[in-house]
């Protein structure tokens, strides 16, 4: 069981808030690691695996010309897809995950260039990560990285009233 999950997921069920995820290169691994956690059903609302680039804008949200101007690997791209999966999903928080996984880059986008993003009832945070390793790597550290981000946006946030 992961660490990050169950402290994300402990935090949630204290704040009586609720969650969900929009992920592309982890495609669905977000989910999967979240839900091994007990009581999850609790505060996880659900997800969306986004991994074809039109369909972070026909599922997500993402707007077409950000997808156009910037491609699917970059900061704003993730932090409207957590907004995405906030809105779509009706939760108080979303979680988003892009990047490229490997093995080869992808639009001029080198391997284990990633970028995870929360959304909340007070703005978004985005991180970008430089990742080393394979792609079964890159995405297990995905994974952690956007729980622990969560975790530490809980930590700072106001508890709702």
């Amino acid at each position: 069981m992961s660490v990050a999950a169950a402290a994300a997921v402990h935090s949630l069920v204290e704040r009586r808030e609720t969650l969900a995820t929009a992920e592309s290169l982890t495609g669905g691994l977000v989910a999967a690691t979240i839900v091994e956690i007990p009581g999850v059903s609790a505060v996880y609302r659900g997800g969306l695996v986004v991994y074809a680039t039109e369909l972070k804008s026909a599922l997500a949200g993402v707007p077409a010309e950000l997808l156009e101007e910037r491609g699917p690997v970059d900061r704003e791209v993730a932090a409207a897809l957590a907004e995405g999966a906030r809105a779509r999903c009706g939760a108080d928080w979303g979680l988003a995950t892009t990047g490229v996984a490997g093995p080869e880059p992808q639009d001029g986008k080198p391997v284990g260039l990633v970028y995870v993003a929360v959304a909340g009832p007070n703005g978004r945070q985005v991180r970008e990560l430089r990742l080393i390793g394979n792609r079964m790597a890159v995405r297990t550290e995905s994974v952690t990285a956007v729980l622990q981000l969560l975790t530490d946006v809980l930590h700072t946030a106001p508890a709702p009233a």
